[in-house]
């Protein structure tokens, strides 16, 4: 007989994978997820199109992975630091800035986070759960 109007709300349940807890930090990992996921596929875009690339302008592409890898690296910063923690975050992230281990980073932090989103009832796609 719990029809008491001025009963204080229930909490919901913690979120599982997160250190938090938070049901928005849930949230922010899906939009990291995004963010890595995008430079996942900018990142295998770059490494085949260097083949298809004149090498005159072989150099603009190799620069062009500059970016990529500075994204990659915030993006497995904060999404890390949701998940593992700061110190493993920090390590991740400066990991994800090494070309061909950056990369392998991308792609396992995205599996964390996939794993994670999972947990927490949220159907994952080829670019990430739907929010």
């Amino acid at each position: 007989m719990e029809d008491n109007p001025y009963r204080a709300p229930l909490a919901d349940e913690p979120a599982m994978g997160v250190l938090s807890g938070r049901r928005e930090d849930v949230r922010s990992v899906a939009l990291y997820q995004k963010g890595i996921l995008v430079c996942i596929l900018l990142y295998i875009c770059v490494i085949v199109g260097q083949y298809f690339v004149p090498p005159q302008l072989l150099l603009f592409l190799r620069l062009g992975v500059l970016p990529i890898a500075l994204t990659g690296t915030v993006f497995v910063f904060l999404l890390a630091t949701k998940v593992y923690g700061v110190g493993l975050g920090i390590l991740l992230g400066l990991l994800a800035l090494v070309p061909c281990l950056g990369l392998i980073i991308l792609l396992v932090v995205n599996g964390r986070a996939t794993h994670v989103l999972r947990q927490n009832g949220y159907r994952v796609g080829l670019l990430g759960a739907k929010l």
